[in-house]
């Protein structure tokens, strides 16, 4: 994708984030209805520490716009570890200090509509962040477009291996099975897949979207289909960083793998040649909104979303993806990541090559 792409995305999520501040919504939902919500306190809580992104980038954004709205208000930051128990004891700890609010990134979609019932019953809205709680619908949604993330990141590689005259199959490594947004990354992956005239070789839910087990994984299809393989589909950077040690550490040519998440270290292996693609889908405009909507939700207001996605108000944010032909004007020159920090080392020399400085 061109600039001008993620330009406009940047551009329709600043007007989105601008309408969700705009207090136009009704006050008949939520906590705090009187409309007081100076010293509110508002739960955020992230499911894994598998990926670094929750507290290099979501908690210290959604603190930030939240500081920025409600100088009085405070953060109840908490990060499960991939533990749903945990994060119900937390969810619980939270409600039992009054916020208004609770974002929650699930660990697990199903066991998360506990959550969702028991904040409910205490008039506590509760905005589901980045994956989707299918079975309880919770009061807001704030995401990418998963599916649409799963569809991009496959058809770009499956327009790079036509171009390549590639011959083989593909490797699909999914999310976690607990997680409904990698189930949606899951099915845009079978949407470009399955038509692109690749057979489709072997395919593996990630527990916990943990790299190594992706890395185990694909180490015994390394083994079992070996030179078949034209490229690996992984849904996230955690899971093609995974998929590419396998491959090193087999001593077989890395064939091209996807990521998304636009992490520091996926950066760097597209950089240096070794990932394909991955999804720039920057952190602030989600964490933006949904501090955004959390103040609303603890004014006593209650969001309308400008889409539905199971039967939860939702704002779905387009994403942009990300190769060697405009990793530098959409993570560098963007401003989202900085020269200074993925071009160290080894790296150096290739961040010359691409002009990133």
């Amino acid at each position: 994708m061109r600039t001008t792409t993620f330009a406009a995305v940047a551009v329709i999520a600043g007007a989105a984030l601008t309408a969700c501040g705009s207090g136009s919504g009704g006050a008949d939902g939520g906590a705090g209805g009187d409309g007081s919500a100076e010293n509110a306190k508002v739960a955020f809580l992230m499911p894994d520490l598998a990926s670094t992104r929750y507290e290099l980038a979501d908690k210290p954004l959604f603190e930030a716009k939240m500081k920025q709205l409600c100088a009085g208000c405070t953060v109840i930051y908490q990060n499960a570890d991939s533990d749903a128990s945990k994060q119900q004891q937390q969810a619980n700890s939270a409600l039992a200090q009054g916020v208004k609010a609770i974002v929650i990134d699930p660990v697990d979609s199903a066991a998360a509509a506990t959550i969702v019932k028991s904040a409910q019953a205490q008039n506590v809205p509760v905005i589901a962040y980045d994956r989707p709680i299918p079975t309880t619908p919770a009061d807001y949604y704030i995401s990418f477009d998963n599916e649409k993330i799963g569809s991009m990141i496959a058809q770009s590689l499956v327009d790079h291996l036509k171009e390549e005259k590639a011959e083989g199959g593909i490797l699909q490594v999914n999310g976690s099975p607990t997680d409904a947004a990698a189930g949606l990354i899951k099915k845009g992956v079978h949407g470009a897949v399955d038509p692109s005239g690749f057979k489709l070789l072997a395919e593996y839910d990630t527990p916990d979207w943990q790299p190594e087990k992706a890395q185990t994984w694909v180490s015994g299809q390394i083994t079992r289909f070996r030179d078949e393989i034209a490229g690996v589909v992984a849904a996230n950077d955690g899971t093609g960083g995974g998929s590419i040690a396998a491959f090193k550490a087999a001593g077989v040519k890395v064939p091209p793998v996807t990521g998304n998440d636009a992490e520091l270290a996926a950066a760097q292996r597209i950089i240096s040649g070794d990932q394909y693609n991955t999804i720039s889908k920057p952190i602030k405009i989600v964490a933006e909104a949904a501090a955004d909507a959390a103040y609303r939700f603890a004014r006593g207001e209650k969001p309308a979303g400008k889409t539905k996605l199971y039967d939860t108000p939702s704002e779905l944010f387009t994403p942009t993806v990300v190769t060697k032909d405009n990793i530098n004007e959409v993570l560098f020159q963007s401003g989202i990541m900085k020269a200074s920090e993925a071009c160290t080392g080894e790296y150096a020399k290739g961040c010359a090559e691409l002009g990133i400085k």
